[in-house]
């Protein structure tokens, strides 16, 4: 039937959802036995009998994020949703103060210990192999007044107060293995090696076959204790001007293609007791207008030496020059999650006065990242990574409500009769523990 060009507007007392398509994540949280895994965590209880159960916010602070929160303001979406709250089971809803007050409660040594509790019941639980661990830091511009925020390394907004937090990401499952909030004016390899240790807690019995990081792991005392632990690595290397000498004396190239060419060296910075194996890129500027690297400085009047970009890694493999260089291309993988986190999961917007607080409630939206990395791969079994904002008006965003006429909870889908198949397949798959799902790429 074709709209009139007069209507009216009424309303209607039914509790209405248009998030339906949250029943799917509810049912596969109850397939892992959320509920009773967070009970065990050393979570702050409530000051009074009067206070919220703190699963309950957390479940509430990351169904709020699956819906499209990135402000704490933002969870009203799920105090307001009487449909919601029934489907997961809260007997009365907390408001977005009531969780900026769960995470006020948080100090180092309880965000530590809640995360490493957290981070251990996710993974041992998956069937994961001989992982790949990329480490990453990233710049989170503030406004306003919130401690650890100063200025420091900013390229996108130089002068502006920042965090400068660290990331650790599994490539196969892109998942989150490890998150550290950290001031603005923090050098890159401020803590690294506590970090990696943080790390390889969180991941319990599972085995790191290869490491890759950025610059600011290129540290001697990093690369000794991964030898220690027998994990390969591939380490992006600071262009020191011992470095440039060195490259630019010594290193012999071979060209991959017109514009690309690889070679090696064998080089011993000071305070190293030994050397080690760097692979050195250049690119060419005229060939590559938009080739990675930097130019080397030291030779700053070499016009022949200013026409490439240069890249170095320090690397304890022993494979070919050209496959090391494109096993650490990968790692920019997971500057795409970093994207994604900002974008969907609110890392650059949920924020607080204090500094533990922010990291807590940013160490639960990787939580809620992994959880949903882990409906992707277990439930939707697609081999397209799909963005949360794609999953939305893809499963998510479906009108619901509840059925009255039956004294069953029944919870009515406003799904097309040719999706319903395919729903009922994701709702049977969510059913089933993924615990035994080997996660691989998606």
């Amino acid at each position: 039937m074709s709209l009139q060009s007069d209507f009216e507007v009424r309303f209607t007392d039914r509790e209405i959802t248009a998030w339906g398509g949250m029943a799917l994540m509810q049912k596969m949280l109850q397939s892992i036995r959320f509920s009773d895994a967070a009970k065990q965590w050393d979570l702050p209880q409530p000051g009074s009998n009067r206070g919220y159960e703190p699963v309950q916010i957390i479940e509430q602070f990351m169904v709020s994020i699956w819906c499209g929160a990135n402000r704490f303001a933002h969870a009203e979406i799920t105090r307001l949703d009487a449909t919601l709250t029934r489907l997961f089971g809260w007997s009365k809803v907390a408001g977005h103060k009531a969780i900026i007050r769960f995470f006020n409660r948080f100090d180092m040594a309880r965000n530590e210990e809640v995360q490493e509790q957290i981070y251990r019941w996710f993974f041992d639980r998956l069937s994961i192999g001989r992982l790949t661990l990329d480490v990453d830091s990233t710049v989170i511009t503030r406004c306003g007044q919130q401690q650890g925020a100063t200025k420091g390394y900013n390229p996108g907004k130089p002068g502006r107060n920042s965090h400068h937090p660290l990331l650790a990401f599994i490539a196969e499952s892109r998942m989150v293995a490890n998150f550290w909030l950290r001031p603005g004016n923090t050098s890159s390899s401020n803590n690294i090696l506590e970090f990696l240790q943080s790390t390889l807690r969180h991941l319990g019995n599972k085995t790191v076959g290869l490491l890759r990081a950025d610059s600011g792991f290129f540290d001697d005392a990093v690369m000794k204790f991964l030898h220690g632990k027998s994990i390969a690595y591939i380490i992006s290397a600071r262009l020191t001007q011992p470095l440039q000498q060195a490259m630019v004396s010594q290193c012999k190239f071979w060209i991959i293609e017109p514009g690309l060419e690889i070679g090696e060296i064998s080089y011993q910075a000071q305070g190293w007791k030994e050397a080690r194996r760097v692979v050195v890129v250049r690119q060419s500027i005229k060939e590559r207008a938009q080739a990675p690297g930097k130019t080397l400085r030291l030779f700053a009047d070499d016009p022949e030496i200013q026409g490439w970009r240069y890249g170095a890694m320090v690397t304890s493999l022993e494979l070919p020059a050209l496959q090391i260089w494109r096993l650490y291309r990968g790692r920019a993988d997971c500057e795409n999650r970093i994207k994604e986190l900002k974008a969907d999961f609110g890392l650059d917007s949920f924020n607080m006065a204090q500094f533990w607080a922010t990291e807590a409630a940013l160490g639960m939206a990787m939580l809620a990242y992994n959880l949903m990395s882990l409906f992707r791969q277990a439930v939707m079994k697609s081999g397209i990574h799909h963005t949360l904002a794609t999953l939305h008006h893809k499963v998510f965003a479906v009108g619901a409500f509840w059925d009255g006429s039956t004294d069953k909870n029944v919870l009515r889908l406003a799904v097309t009769r040719r999706r319903r198949q395919w729903f009922e397949g994701l709702w049977a798959q969510a059913a089933i523990d993924p615990g035994l799902h080997r996660f691989g790429h998606e």
